[in-house]
C-alpha cells in the first residue's frame, strides 16, 4: 500500500504537476468522506472487505476518528461492541456514561471502551493510577487472570472511593465493564497509524482517481486474479483502460487524460524487464514502423518468439495498422530478417532496408503472406487469457437480444433491490470456486458472473449445482435465476 501511495504521487506530480505532501494532510476533505460512506472502497486499506464496506456505508464516517474505530471494531472479538456503536453513532440508541469522568475520555467512540489506552486514562482518572499502573492493570486484564484480576479490583475500586468518593458498587460495576470491554481492547496508536494510511488512499482514490487505480493495478501486475478486479473497478469508476500500444504504453500502467493505458508488463508472459528494453530502445531512436523494425531493434533474447506473439495477441501491435492474425502469422519472417541483417551488420555488410531505414519517410512494406483475420470470438479470448479482460469488445455482445428478451435487472441495478427479490441476470462466468457446504459436504461453488456493466458473485447452492454443474464453467454464458441477497 505504501509503494502504491508513492507512485501515486509520483503520478501526480507528472501528469498534474502537483506536489502532494500526505504527511501534512488535513482530515476534512469531503469527497474523502463522499467515497468512504458509498463504500467505494476497493483499493482502500484495510476496508476492501464486503463486511467493512457495508460497516462503513452503515455508519456515515465524517471525522477520522470514526475510522481509526472502524479498524479496532472490525475483528472477531469485539464484533458484540459493533452493533452498540452504529447505534449510538447514528442516533438510534442513547450514549451514556457510568460516570461523568469518563466522557471525556470515551465520548469520540459514544461511550463505548474500546482501545486499551482508555483503560490506561480510565483508571488514571477514576482510581488514581499511573499510566504505568494503568497498563498493568489493561494486561490483567487482557489476560483474565482470576488471581490478577481481584487483586486489581481492590486497588481500583479503594483508589476510585479515595479519590472520587464513588460508592464501591459503582466503582466495582465500572471495574467490571472495563474487563468485558479490555477483553478486546485494541491498541489504538496501532490502528490510528491504519486508519491514517486507509485515508490517504481513500484521499488520493477520491481525488486523483486515474492515478490512484494506474499504480494500483500496476501493483498486481503478474497476478491474475487481483489485477482484473481493480481493472474492472477502474471500469466501474467512468474510467476508461486504453489497450495496450507498443508505441505509446509505458512498462506499468499510466493515466491519460481521464482514462488509463494498458502497461505492456501487464500482458501475460513478456516481463517488466524486457518491456523497459522495449520502451528504453523506443525512447532512444523514436517510434516503431513496423513488426520488423521493431524486430531488427530490440534484442532478440529480450523479445523471443513467445514474448512477440503475446504482444501481438494482446492488441499492443494494432498501430501498425495490420490485422492481427495477418501479424501472428509474419512473426516468424520478421525474425529471421531481423536476424538476417544482424548478420549481415556484423560481417560489415549492409542491404537494402538499412538503406531505407535511413530515410526518415521510407518505411519499407511488411511482406507477410495475407491471411483471413481471427474472429471476433478468437480475438476476445486471447485478450481475457493474456489482459486478464475484454478490452476491444465484450463475448456477451452478441447476446445482447436475449438478454434484452430474457433478464428482469442488470447487474448494476442490484444494489437497489430489497432482499430476497427474486430475479434473473445474465453474464459470463469469470471465475468459479467450487466449494462444499460445512455440514453435510455436499459441493457446491461460488461463481462470480461478468455482465456488459459489472460483476457479480453468485452462490450455486448443492442442489442448483447438482443438476447445472456440467455447465458451470469459465467463460460460460449463463443466466442465472435467484433471489437477490443483500449479506
Amino acid at each position: 500500500t505504501l509503494t502504491v501511495i508513492r507512485e501515486t504521487t509520483d503520478l501526480v506530480a507528472r501528469t498534474r504537476g502537483i506536489a502532494l505532501d500526505l504527511d501534512s494532510l488535513s482530515f476534512d476533505d469531503n469527497p474523502t468522506y463522499e467515497l468512504l460512506n458509498r463504500g467505494d472502497t476497493v483499493g482502500v486499506f484495510q476496508l476492501e472487505s464486503s463486511g467493512m464496506r457495508d460497516l462503513v456505508r452503515r455508519v456515515k464516517i465524517d471525522k477520522i476518528e470514526d475510522l481509526i474505530a472502524m479498524i479496532a471494531l472490525y475483528r472477531p472479538g469485539p464484533m458484540n461492541m459493533l452493533e452498540d456503536y452504529v447505534a449510538r453513532k447514528t442516533g438510534r440508541a442513547k450514549v451514556e456514561y457510568d460516570h461523568d469522568l469518563l466522557q471525556p475520555i470515551l465520548s469520540e467512540t459514544y461511550g463505548i471502551m474500546l482501545y486499551q489506552e482508555q483503560v490506561q486514562q480510565a483508571a488514571h482518572v477514576l482510581a488514581g493510577f499511573s499510566l504505568a499502573q494503568g497498563d498493568i492493570l489493561r494486561r490483567a486484564m487482557g489476560k483474565k487472570k482470576a488471581s490478577e484480576m481481584e487483586k486489581q479490583k481492590a486497588k481500583f475500586v479503594e483508589g476510585c472511593v479515595r479519590k472520587n468518593h464513588m460508592k464501591e458498587s459503582l466503582a466495582s460495576n465500572i471495574f467490571e465493564t472495563m474487563a468485558k470491554f479490555a477483553g478486546y481492547g485494541f491498541n489504538k496508536s496501532h490502528s490510528t497509524a491504519y486508519a491514517v494510511i486507509a485515508y490517504q488512499t481513500a484521499y488520493l482514490k477520491a481525488n486523483f482517481p486515474c492515478e490512484f487505480m494506474s499504480a494500483l493495478i500496476s501493483s498486481e501486475i503478474g497476478n491474475s486474479d487481483k489485477m482484473p478486479v481493480f481493472i474492472s473497478e477502474a471500469d466501474e469508476m467512468g474510467i476508461e483502460i486504453l489497450p495496450p500500444d507498443i508505441n505509446v504504453s509505458a512498462v506499468r500502467f499510466q493515466p491519460s487524460g481521464k482514462a488509463i493505458r494498458f502497461g505492456l508488463a501487464g500482458i501475460k508472459n513478456v516481463g517488466d524487464a524486457a518491456m523497459a528494453g522495449v520502451i528504453a530502445e523506443r525512447e532512444r531512436s523514436g517510434l516503431f514502423s513496423s513488426l520488423s523494425n521493431f524486430c531488427s531493434r530490440v534484442d532478440s533474447q529480450l523479445t523471443n518468439k513467445k514474448v512477440l506473439e503475446s504482444l501481438v495477441r494482446s492488441g499492443a501491435f494494432d498501430c501498425m495498422k495490420m490485422h492481427r492474425a495477418r501479424l501472428f502469422n509474419g512473426i516468424d519472417f520478421a525474425m529471421s530478417r531481423a536476424a538476417r541483417a544482424l548478420q549481415d551488420k556484423r560481417s560489415g555488410q549492409g542491404n537494402l532496408f538499412d538503406l531505407l531505414d535511413q530515410q526518415p519517410d521510407a518505411r519499407p512494406m511488411e511482406e507477410f503472406p495475407d491471411s483471413p483475420p481471427w474472429a471476433e470470438s478468437e480475438l476476445l479470448a486471447a485478450e481475457k487469457e493474456l489482459l486478464g479482460v475484454y478490452l476491444s469488445g465484450h463475448p456477451l455482445t452478441r447476446y445482447a437480444p436475449l438478454l434484452r428478451r430474457y433478464q428482469l435487472h442488470t447487474i448494476q441495478q442490484t444494489p437497489q433491490l430489497a432482499d430476497r427479490t427474486p430475479t434473473r441476470i445474465g453474464g459470463i462466468i469469470a471465475s468459479v470456486n467450487k466449494t462444499f457446504t460445512k455440514a453435510k459436504k455436499e459441493a457446491m461453488a461460488i461463481v462470480q458472473l461478468e455482465g456488459l456493466d459489472g460483476t457479480i458473485p453468485v452462490m450455486i447452492w448443492p442442489e442448483a449445482y447438482q443438476n447445472f454443474g456440467s455447465v458451470i464453467q469459465t467463460d460460460a454464458p449463463i443466466l442465472v435465476c435467484g433471489e437477490m441477497s443483500v449479506k
